[in-house]
């Protein structure tokens, strides 16, 4: 009876190590939304980390979270590192690249566990609308593939993505007048 047992579970394992084997080597999680106003209003949203309280959906889960900032106030080299609950985590940003249309970001988290990922926030005129595209990109390491057997990165921060982006939008069109 233990012998079965063992050998279940050891067929178990080897077979969810096999399909980790299988997921892809990197992820992409994206949303997209076309925003009422021009990028100058939504650009100093992204651009200022001071900012992001008014419309990121991870600032609301530690009211405690301990944040600091570094560099410059806004742009590239401009840093946020926090430390929180379980939920909020460790981690740090920093702008990698700022230009009107675009604003690039490493993320790097710490806890619950480690990452290094990027973010890119783009901005195209579309007449008197912008169209912004958010997108979290990576490394797959093995540890995330055996995570990707059971589900997605978009399943993991695709509605904080939502939520987020709508917020962001919601921020950005308070500033235009209809």
């Amino acid at each position: 009876m233990i012998l079965t047992v063992v050998v279940i579970l050891a067929a178990v394992v080897a077979l969810i190590v096999a399909l980790a084997a299988t997921k892809p080597d990197s992820f992409r999680v994206e949303r997209s939304t076309s925003i009422n106003t021009t990028p100058d209003k939504i650009f100093p949203l992204i651009n200022d980390f001071h900012r992001w309280p008014a419309w990121s959906p991870w600032e609301k889960l530690d009211p405690d979270m301990r944040k600091s900032f570094g560099g410059p106030p806004t742009g590239v080299g401009s840093s946020y590192e926090w430390e929180g609950n379980s939920k909020a985590g460790k981690g740090r940003m920093e702008i990698t690249a700022s230009t009107p249309t675009k604003i690039n970001l490493n993320l790097d988290f710490i806890k619950p566990f480690k990452a290094n990922n990027f973010t890119e926030f783009s901005m195209v005129p579309a007449g008197d609308s912008t169209d912004l595209t958010w997108s979290l990109y990576g490394p797959s390491p093995f540890i995330t593939k055996l995570m990707m057997v059971f589900t997605t990165m978009d399943k993991m921060v695709g509605k904080d993505f939502d939520e987020g982006i709508t917020n962001l939008k919601r921020e950005a069109e308070k500033s235009t007048p209809a």
